[in-house]
């Protein structure tokens, strides 16, 4: 033959003379090996063996040793192991170092086979076995170049390597593939691609080629847990055949071994081995000694093989556990030459108690969020999350439109007529013509107080609206205020407002944006800047309130303590860091707006159905009328909101100021809850809490990804509903860095955790 997967012609005669001297001589290195392992200074080692080792047991048995020549002795035939039918041979070097990566869930067995150069073989019954595989995804490089290998390994997650085709080695200490009918390249040469592929999670090579030995111990030092491979030259038959039975029995190994303990179709890592090899008997009328061809090798002996089911995360896999014992007897044979050996009996792998470095973890993960939270690092999320759960209230408790509220609109339609019959507009929305007939039916139809919501910072040339701008004490007007740092003097306010009690009929129009641009912030009051040409210090909905409740004989409004009181109601401010926000200009009197979740805030009628007596005037009755521009041309004041950041979705400035009277009107006539925050260390709490959840159940659950992910996608689920309950009754609790506590802790936990 020749020193690759081997191949015979069509037309080649076995020479049976030959085959039957080959197994001859097999029968006498046979007995000549055990004679030698029944020797006196193997007799300790042998009565240790038959003393603590069980005939049911499946035992791994490690061969250490650096020695080419006692690795490539047939260990597979002492008659030792040939008692314990669950029992096979591996080999691993003298000193290993345990080693701990993440896994990353596949959810199927993703393959890399390479099919190097094969002339003169036949890898299509490899690729077709490969392809038939349950729960697998393959990856066919057919004799790749170095560079597209190269690639693979480095951008993808592999659990098992497969390589078919001609290989060799030197003297059991360096090897080579072909990887097409010009290219070879030993290990070596991928050694940063194959180590980047054990970073990301591969477990297992297969080395379904001729005298893999060296190409084996040079894996191994790539750290690549487990290793299949052909220490001899072997026939293409013997590779094909040997590959087949092998997946056959590892691919089912566990479902079968439920159904049946001793069924000879299913096992784990070590018994599919062995029951591969010995089914390779059939075979040795041709090729004598093939069931002595293939070989474990081992990266860390400590860690215990995964199973097929494990490798794409069943969720059969804690049952699978509970089936099987996870502690499995070991036997270690460690030779630094042919005339010493000493051996050690212990269990791989314990089960330990790591419930305080879980806890630890999680209060460090949790203390680190917080840490960054203080930064701002997550305010943007925070705020994105907050809109959403406004969103969601609205399926969930929908209220009814604020029947205290009358929203007179100025639309397109309404500035289409008045320029249609003429009325000046002087660049406003409404003529002097129009606002004073408005006026008018307003005081007629006994509007309990009128809100202006547009900007007259010119004189009326209507006598009559100017006497009736003057003599209106239910009347409030905006202009628009400036504050320290702004850029602008303001909008000053409609002249006829007599300044002896300019307080009482003007308010401020005022909204405070996020950076992203939406008003999510009420501003009730701030002290205006000394160059401004707008002076009350009160919002035009706060104004609006305080008339409305004067009709209602509720005493006047008292701020104590950075606190507004109405009543029996307080109005907390808003500090620089409160609930999501970080480090923001609180200056002023700022709440948050809890918007009213109905599709329209108030009951809204169309300035020309007013003008023109198309509306029952018991509609405006002893309610409070805001009057403001809804149209979507030059003179559009729409912003962006909770509810939308679209165009399409934006609310007119009139309807903020709605929802902001409302809210006033409401906390303080309906107990309907104002919007408030936990303080510092409650929320940190939370945090640390739901940090603590996620840490658990990865402790818990950390072998089993599938059941690890769905509980905290669970957690995650219950989280948000718990923190969209405390919007609707009135609390923004942090979910956002909950939710990363959760996730992180669960992650560092599982990867802390591993076996």
């Amino acid at each position: 033959g020749n020193a690759f997967r081997l191949s015979a012609d069509k037309i080649q005669v076995t020479n049976v003379s030959i085959t039957e001297d080959c197994q001859a001589t097999a029968r006498i290195l046979r007995s000549h090996f055990n004679s030698w392992l029944q020797c006196e200074s193997f007799r300790s080692l042998r009565e240790k063996l038959l003393e603590y080792l069980s005939l049911t047991d499946e035992i791994r048995v490690i061969l250490q040793t650096e020695n080419s020549l006692i690795q490539r002795l047939p260990w597979h035939a002492w008659d030792l192991l040939e008692r314990y039918d669950k029992a096979e041979i591996a080999l691993a070097s003298p000193s290993y170092e345990r080693s701990e990566r993440l896994r990353i869930p596949n959810y199927q067995v993703k393959i890399l086979a390479i099919v190097g150069n094969s002339q003169g073989i036949d890898t299509q019954a490899d690729k077709s076995l490969l392809e038939n595989l349950p729960n697998a995804d393959v990856t066919f490089l057919v004799e790749p170049q170095r560079q597209q290998l190269n690639d693979h390994l480095w951008e993808n997650n592999w659990d098992i390597l497969f390589f078919a085709g001609h290989s060799s080695s030197h003297n059991g200490e360096s090897g080579c593939i072909y990887l097409n009918q010009t290219d070879s390249l030993n290990m070596a040469e991928l050694r940063y691609a194959l180590r980047k592929a054990v970073e990301n999670g591969l477990h297992l090579a297969i080395l379904n080629s001729c005298d893999g030995l060296g190409l084996a111990q040079e894996l191994t030092g790539l750290q690549i847990p487990e290793i299949i491979f052909m220490r001899e030259p072997v026939p293409d038959k013997v590779a094909s055949e040997f590959l087949k039975y092998f997946l056959s029995a590892f691919a089912n190994s566990e479902s079968a071994w439920k159904e049946n303990e001793n069924s000879q179709s299913g096992k784990r890592f070590f018994p599919a081995v062995r029951q591969a090899r010995e089914r390779l008997q059939g075979l040795e009328d041709k090729f004598p000694c093939a069931t002595w061809l293939p070989m474990i090798c081992l990266n860390n002996p400590a860690q215990i093989p995964l199973t097929w089911q494990q490798l794409y995360n069943s969720d059969t896999e804690n049952q699978n556990h509970r089936q099987y014992p996870t502690l499995l007897p070991e036997v270690h044979l460690t030779a630094n030459n042919p005339q010493t050996n000493s051996t050690s009996l212990f269990n791989s792998k314990k089960i330990q108690n790591k419930v305080l470095l879980a806890i630890i973890s999680s209060i460090l993960i949790a203390l680190l969020v917080c840490g960054l939270r203080l930064l701002g690092l997550f305010e943007g999320a925070e705020l994105k999350s907050f809109d959403q759960m406004m969103r969601s209230r609205m399926l969930i408790v929908p209220e009814a439109a604020d029947n205290n509220i009358v929203v007179v609109a100025i639309d397109d339609a309404d500035l289409a007529e008045q320029r249609r019959q003429g009325e000046s507009l002087k660049g406003t929305s409404i003529s002097d013509k129009s606002l004073n007939l408005l006026l008018k039916k307003l005081q007629k139809y006994q509007a309990s107080v009128i809100g202006l919501d547009i900007y007259r910072d010119f004189k009326a040339e209507n006598p009559e609206l100017i006497q009736r701008l003057q003599q209106t004490p239910n009347l409030v007007a905006v202009c628009k205020g400036s504050y320290a740092g702004s850029n602008s003097n303001g909008i000053a306010p409609p002249p006829e407002i007599p300044t002896e009690n300019i307080e009482e009929r003007l308010g401020f129009s005022d909204f405070i944006r996020d950076k992203d641009g939406v008003v999510r912030r009420q501003l009730l009051f701030m002290r205006q800047d000394a160059n401004s040409l707008c002076t009350p210090h009160f919002s035009l909905s706060l104004q609006l309130a305080f008339h409305y409740f004067q009709s209602q004989n509720i005493k006047q409004a008292e701020i104590v303590n950075n606190q507004l009181r109405i009543d029996k109601t307080s109005f907390n401010l808003l500090t620089s860091r409160t609930g999501g926000y970080q480090n923001i200009d609180a200056s002023g009197g700022q709440i948050l707006l809890n918007w009213r979740v109905a599709n329209t805030i108030a009951q809204k009628v169309r300035l020309r159905d007013v003008l023109t007596g198309q509306v029952n005037p018991s509609a405006f009755k002893d309610k409070i009328v805001l009057i403001g521009v809804t149209a979507k041309g030059d003179l559009q004041d729409y912003l962006p909101t909770p509810y939308g950041t679209e165009p399409d979705q934006q609310l007119p400035g009139v309807l903020i100021h709605a929802h902001m009277l409302s809210q006033i009107l409401n906390a303080v006539l309906s107990d309907r809850p104002l919007l408030g925050t936990w303080t510092a260390g409650v929320e940190i709490i939370w945090i640390i809490s739901w940090s603590l959840i996620g840490g658990i159940l990865a402790w818990q659950l950390y072998r089993q990804h599938r059941s690890l992910i769905i509980s905290i996608t669970t957690s995650t689920g219950i989280l948000y509903i718990i923190s969209l309950g405390m919007l609707i009754s009135g609390y923004w609790i942090p979910f956002v860095p909950s939710t990363i506590s959760l996730i992180s802790a669960a992650v560092v936990v599982g990867v802390g955790n591993r076996d």
